[in-house]
């Protein structure tokens, strides 16, 4: 692979985020589609962990899916691209370790269009791993809500069913639930309770 400088052409990092069944997967399928027509060369990668759907291909909860190729680390996405790709897409981007935001910021400023999906927030409500850098240097960031399953509002969580504490955990709607604000609970751990909003306020004063 040679990494060259595109010339005129100028790099980019788009990221679409959001809690899960939200269609990001969906989106990021759609951009990929778009430059296909425009017969732009692209390399679609996702994490080798996530095969919830298929081993290879990047599979939208709408049952849309586009082959891609699963890599372990994010340097691989480097070491794996080919001489003539143009456009680089990147789904599940949060499952990466935080090498991926270097990745992301060298091909952007080599000249590639990076086009990234993934999850903001994990189940705790906390930025997903490499999610807060990446979206402070994207360039162009589109958050993209859910329905809530208790109310149908606009959602901005993802609600985990089971007792798991991994951070990672693979899953669909067995094991998640989309939320609003309102209706998405997090216990810190187990027997915890909320504390009263006065003691929360004061806790932040102190």
């Amino acid at each position: 692979m040679s990494f060259m400088h595109h010339g005129f052409n100028h790099g980019s990092i788009e990221l679409v985020c959001g809690p899960m069944f939200s269609g990001k997967t969906e989106e990021l399928i759609r951009r990929v589609k778009r430059a296909q027509i425009a017969k732009q060369r692209i390399q679609i990668f996702k994490p080798a962990l996530d095969v919830r759907y298929d081993e290879t291909k990047v599979v939208s909860h709408s049952n849309q899916a586009i082959h891609s190729e699963p890599v372990e680390k994010a340097v691989d996405i480097l070491l794996n691209l080919k001489d003539t790709t143009r456009v680089v897409a990147i789904d599940e981007i949060q499952f990466f370790d935080q090498d991926i935001v270097k990745v992301v910021s060298k091909l952007a400023d080599r000249g590639y269009r990076v086009i990234c999906a993934g999850l903001d927030l994990d189940y705790r409500g906390v930025p997903f791993g490499p999610m807060p850098m990446l979206l402070a240097l994207a360039d162009n960031v589109q958050k993209i809500q859910s329905i809530c399953t208790v109310c149908g509002s606009p959602a901005t969580r993802s609600q985990r069913l089971s007792d798991s504490t991994d951070t990672v955990l693979l899953g669909e709607t067995e094991a998640y639930e989309a939320r609003c604000r309102a209706h998405y609970f997090y216990e810190p751990s187990q027997g915890q309770e909320r504390l009263p909003i006065e003691e929360e306020v004061q806790n932040l004063i102190n």
